[in-house]
């Protein structure tokens, strides 16, 4: 293929797969297959590589991420975010109405749509580009968060159609879908990891993560709502929000015209009818004045619109009997208390547990066994006790001791400093933990022995044939043959028998013999570190040689490497300084698993930075961070996100950040300039 060629092509597999994502992504039609999608994809990623000079502004290979923000810029919004004023009151609606119809003295029209439950976004486009992304922050200023919500596929990076004004900003909600939600918190668990109490909390956390190829797996939405940019041509809210549809932005169906409050509370019942439904979480409905003039005329209070009023749902609430407590413990050994309901109705289903979350909030509920308690569902989700009911309290009812001890292999329990958490320490002779961290092996994500499961793996521990990771490579086919379990299925009330004949045993030693190549960076993973989830591993093979190179590191070395904080850095130190843990490693690397990075060394441009370690910090003028960082590399430098004793130099721009500062002084560690820096690799 040519140059003309490539150039072309490259023009027409961005129309093609732009008009794809568009397709799924905005109006939910897909008219390709994922692997022919895929294909796509792939093929303009290797042509973009070949001819990175022809790659367009709007490639939709931008939209993987991989930029590191380690600090988000502050922007002031060109028109303050203002919040609605809220209600939870059909009175205070009609006397929002009667208000409005007052002020104008004249017929008015209202527009009612759904109130996202997520984090607001301002987008700013000129000429049909996407040039910055503001969260609200404080109403007046908000951090640029521009990169991560590239990756939003349901946000057009280049607009299409007629009549786009050259410059305007239009606003709406990020969201985290509700099976997006699901799947994050189950991986969350998988990593020992706190879970997000609800898609509202998952979304403003993914929003700011540092590094915007992780926020790409959190699959987020966004639907916009509103051009706040005056002199657009256009007459009224509904008008502005059609034009911006066709121009590829994601707008809300359920969105309806009102001539009068009778037309008004319609849409909200409907709303509250079809609300459990919806693959999203909303908090309520937004009634606004049609006409722009009208908005005009009725202007601001200090806080919010005239023109605007937000009607919240309460959230559904059910009364019911708390029977008991269980403790449930992790891969990692936390212990999560969980409450056992007499059944009730809630929200479309019937909940029997709810999480009481930790110690701290059993204490501060002051919830006793007997007691009747207010149930909720946590974003419409996790079913959570909110309080207690004292009036009805029982006369005997006991206080919640929480446990002292683990309830599975009868360990003293531990509390770290600063969590709030409990957790069992005894990580090799804890059944649950031992099933656990199996389970995580051979996890897709970790060795992908898929020919193994959940339930395989709890034979193979009751049988005594597997202990810990290392035992899976012992397995023999005159072990395995003739194995037979009965499990009870709860749903359906019958029972699953699993057996062991001559197919699933070869399938199984099959696949655990194809793990050995497993690359490092995901052995590492799979090894089941607290706190070491992908990217952190990733982190770590790529910094490090091989195993023997990380098992000697200290606490200080790892720090160094980047996205390496003190918690990550103990807990790898921790876990390493365990012997049985190093008899595993080396049991493993016996049996020819993957214990060295296999990577191309790196072309050096010179070695004047050799062995010095640098903290970026800041905007540069002319270098993005990473081009920074990549300089340091090139000139045998090492990066760190973490300023310590072992730090060289911080290499400072504008806005760095202040404790990175404030650490560099108190260390005294040289604070640098870029001119400085440029000076040092001349």
């Amino acid at each position: 293929m040519d140059r003309e060629q490539a150039k072309e092509r490259i023009r027409e597999l961005t129309r093609q797969i732009n008009q794809h994502n568009y397709n799924y992504y905005v109006l939910s039609r897909p008219v390709i297959e994922d692997y022919d999608f895929d294909m796509l994809l792939e093929e303009l990623i290797t042509l973009e590589k070949q001819f990175p000079e022809y790659a367009l502004p709007d490639s939709p290979t931008q939209r993987v991420g991989g930029d590191l923000t380690k600090e988000f810029r502050q922007i002031f919004h060109k028109y303050p975010m203002l919040s609605l004023g809220n209600t939870y009151s059909i009175e205070e609606v009609k006397d929002f109405e009667s208000r409005i119809h007052k002020l104008l003295g004249e017929s008015t029209e209202y527009v009612c749509e759904l109130k996202f439950d997520g984090v607001a976004i301002g987008l700013t486009y000129q000429n049909g580009k996407l040039v910055q992304a503001v969260t609200r922050g404080d109403g007046l200023k908000g951090d640029d968060v521009y990169t991560n919500v590239k990756t939003i596929r349901s946000i057009p990076l280049q607009l299409t159609g007629n009549n786009i004004p050259e410059e305007f900003e239009i606003r709406g909600e990020i969201i985290m879908p509700i099976k997006s939600f699901e799947q994050l918190n189950r991986f969350r668990e998988e990593e020992g990891e706190e879970t997000f109490a609800n898609p509202r909390n998952a979304a403003a956390g993914s929003i700011k993560l540092q590094n915007s190829s992780e926020v790409v797996k959190r699959h987020l939405d966004c639907y916009l709502y509103y051009i706040p940019t005056p002199g657009l041509p256009f007459e009224t809210h509904y008008e502005s929000l059609m034009a911006a549809r066709s121009w590829g932005f994601k707008i809300s169906s359920h969105m309806v015209r009102c001539r009068n409050i009778g037309e008004i509370f319609e849409f909200i019942d409907n709303i509250g009818t079809i609300r459990p439904d919806l693959p999203f979480n909303i908090d309520g409905v937004v009634i606004k004045v049609n006409s722009f003039r009208q908005q005009e005329e009725l202007g601001y209070t200090a806080k919010s619109p005239r023109w605007a009023i937000a009607y919240k749902f309460k959230a559904e609430r059910a009364s019911t009997l708390l029977l008991s407590i269980d403790y449930q413990i992790g891969r990692t050994g936390t212990v999560t208390p969980v409450a056992n309901l007499k059944p009730v109705p809630l929200a479309g289903t019937i909940v029997k547990r709810a999480t009481l979350h930790n110690a701290d909030i059993i204490a501060s509920l002051d919830v006793r066994i007997g007691d009747s308690v207010f149930v909720e569902k946590g974003g419409e989700i996790i079913p959570k006790i909110v309080s207690v009911d004292l009036e009805k309290r029982p006369v005997d009812a006991k206080k919640v001791d929480f446990i002292s001890k683990c309830p599975e292999c009868g360990t003293p329990l531990i509390r770290r400093e600063g969590e709030a958490a409990y957790y069992c320490p005894n990580e090799s002779g804890c059944p649950p933990q031992i099933k656990g961290k199996l389970e995580h092996f051979i996890s897709r994500r970790a060795m992908n022995i898929e020919s193994l499961g959940e339930g395989k793996i709890e034979m193979l521990y009751d049988q005594g044939l597997v202990s810990n990771i290392a035992d899976l490579y012992d397995l023999t086919y005159e072990q395995l043959f003739g194995l037979k379990k009965i499990f009870p299925e709860e749903k359906s009330k019958k029972e699953k028998t699993i057996s062991f004949r001559k197919k699933t045993v070869e399938n199984i030693l099959k696949g655990i013999d194809a793990s050995r190549n497993t690359p490092f960076e995901r052995v590492l993973y799979a090894i089941g570190i607290r706190y070491v989830g992908e990217t952190v591993a990733k982190k770590l093979a790529e910094h490090f040689s091989g195993i023997d190179a990380l098992m000697a590191a200290s606490k200080e070395e790892l720090i160094t490497v980047e996205e390496i904080g003190e918690k990550i850095a103990q807990s790898v130190v921790c876990y390493y300084s365990k012997p049985e843990n190093r008899e595993i490693i080396e049991r493993l690397r016996n049996k020819g698993i993957c214990f060295e990075s296999k990577r191309e060394e790196k072309i050096k441009v010179s070695n004047r930075l050799n062995e010095k370690i640098f903290v970026v910090s800041g905007v540069f003028e002319g270098y993005s961070r990473d081009e920074v960082r990549k300089m340091i590399e090139d000139h045998g430098g090492r990066n760190a996100t973490s300023v310590s004793s072992k730090t060289s130099y911080v290499l400072a721009g504008e806005n760095m950040g202040p404790e990175k500062k404030k650490k560099a002084e108190s260390l005294g560690v040289p604070i640098i300039s870029l001119d400085e820096f440029l000076a040092m690799i001349k």
